[in-house]
């Protein structure tokens, strides 16, 4: 066990007073005791009893983190942007996973909440006005990701409407006559809250209306493997899929390659996400950019500013977001 304030206050022949005061840089004390109290705690491996001083200050420095899974890189690569801004901030993250499961999401919030967490950061499956009234009743700073519950609640995403009507323009400009939208989240519409897949549906609809002779289908099941292939041998136009997820857009390029068909050269395709691992796949998969340090930064920004009492003018915050160019349209 290290040495605590009382011991390093006898060592050094000063109060305890004068020892909180040069361990949190607080108050008058002269550089030379000072000195020889940080001195004397690092000599003898003093180390702070976080509880202790939470609670002096009524704090916990825990943020709660609740999202889907880490099986999704998506999410993956989002925890460990958190865990980054947290740790760098001096805060620690509590981790929990709902699985897509609404109840599960609820009962997380409310333990966290009784934990007595400084504040969490969602991306939740539950959305509407009586989901936001609970969200309200925690009493608990919250910051939503990804998924907007409803107006008004603190809100970090990017702007997929934007970013899919911007890829549709490309793939047109590339030659492609035939772009098949590929969103098997669509088929949880009535069931979960799907507003990223939605917002970029929308992208979707108003891009492909906008362009003459641009022909297209939309594809919003998880039988969507099957479904993509007959459209692609029954398309006798230059076709291009356009997907929501970048292990969707992968899943259909290990489909068509059994099919001795390729990325790049006998359809195009895009995904979304730009997910960690697709430098390591051939043909570079060409994707949208989900900027998902960028999000966690804002994020915890904008939670640390809830927490801090400050007056936020503006809670929703909406990132543009890239292509990135590889080698499959």
């Amino acid at each position: 066990m290290g040495i605590t304030t009382k011991e390093i206050a006898k060592i050094c022949g000063v109060s305890r007073t004068t020892v909180h005061r040069a361990l949190n840089n607080t108050g008058r004390i002269s550089e030379k005791t000072k000195r020889m109290i940080l001195e004397t705690a690092e000599k003898n491996g003093y180390r702070p009893d976080l509880l202790a001083t939470g609670l002096a200050k009524g704090k916990t420095y825990y943020i709660g983190v609740v999202v889907m899974d880490v099986n999704n890189r998506y999410f993956s690569q989002m925890l460990s942007a958190l865990e980054i801004e947290a740790r760098e901030r001096g805060y620690f993250i509590n981790i929990t996973l709902h699985q897509n499961d609404k109840e599960i999401e609820k009962e997380q919030l409310c333990k966290l909440a009784d934990y007595h967490v400084d504040g969490i950061i969602l991306s939740s499956v539950n959305k509407g006005e009586e989901y936001k009234k609970f969200i309200e009743s925690l009493n608990i700073p919250v910051v939503t990701i990804d998924n907007k519950i409803a107006d008004k609640i603190p809100f970090v995403t990017v702007n997929g409407r934007s970013a899919i009507s911007k890829a549709v323009c490309e793939i047109a400009e590339s030659g492609y006559e035939k772009v098949i939208f590929v969103c098997p989240p669509l088929a949880e519409k009535n069931l979960e809250n799907i507003y990223v897949h939605e917002e970029r549906t929308a992208g979707f609809k108003e891009a492909v209306k906008k362009i003459h002779g641009l022909e297209y289908v939309i594809i919003g099941n998880w039988d969507y493997q099957k479904q993509a292939k007959k459209e692609l041998e029954k398309s006798e136009k230059k076709t291009a899929f356009l997907c929501t997820g970048d292990m969707f857009a992968l899943n259909l390029i290990r489909m068509f390659e059994k099919n001795g068909k390729r990325a790049g050269q006998d359809y195009g395709i895009m995904g979304y996400d730009n997910i960690d691992f697709l430098e390591y796949v051939t043909p570079r998969l060409t994707t949208i950019d989900n900027h998902v340090e960028k999000v966690a930064e804002e994020a915890f920004n904008l939670l640390l500013q809830l927490m801090e009492n400050k007056n936020v003018a503006e809670t929703e915050r909406i990132l543009e977001t890239v292509t990135v160019q590889g080698e499959t349209i």
